[in-house]
């Protein structure tokens, strides 16, 4: 459950009630009748007007920026393994920065900087 008078972002209109999704609001109360889908009421400057939100419409606005910051990050490593033709960085930016096996590396020959280009760019064109 989130803090009285947290900043959060609409990310959702689930029960398409014509919210200003990508704006901002403050929670300003909890719903604490059962019966209802909704948890809190919430309050968004920018329509002047007041909601009642489920859980799931509403995303801290630290969480948001954190997450946009690793999608930057990640795509500028890529580009950096591209202009610098990093074969090791960029497969492991790709598996999801999982340790390459041993066993793995034995069976296969070693690739060229040409062959390796041509083959990301073969997958980029896919």
């Amino acid at each position: 459950m989130l803090q009285l008078g947290t900043k959060v972002v609409i990310v959702a209109d689930q029960f398409e009630q014509n919210l200003p999704v990508g704006e901002y609001g403050y929670i300003i109360a909890y719903d604490r009748n059962a019966d209802n889908v909704f948890d809190y009421v919430l309050r968004v400057p920018s329509a002047n007007r007041n909601f009642l939100i489920p859980d799931e419409d509403v995303e801290l606005e630290e969480v948001l920026i954190q997450e946009e910051i690793d999608r930057i990050e990640r795509e500028a490593l890529i580009d950096f393994a591209l202009a610098t033709h990093n074969e090791e960085l960029f497969k492991r930016i790709m598996n999801g920065d999982e340790p390459e096996q041993e066993q793995d590396l034995a069976g296969k020959e070693p690739q060229s900087p040409a062959d390796f280009i041509r083959q990301v760019n073969l997958k980029a064109w896919i």
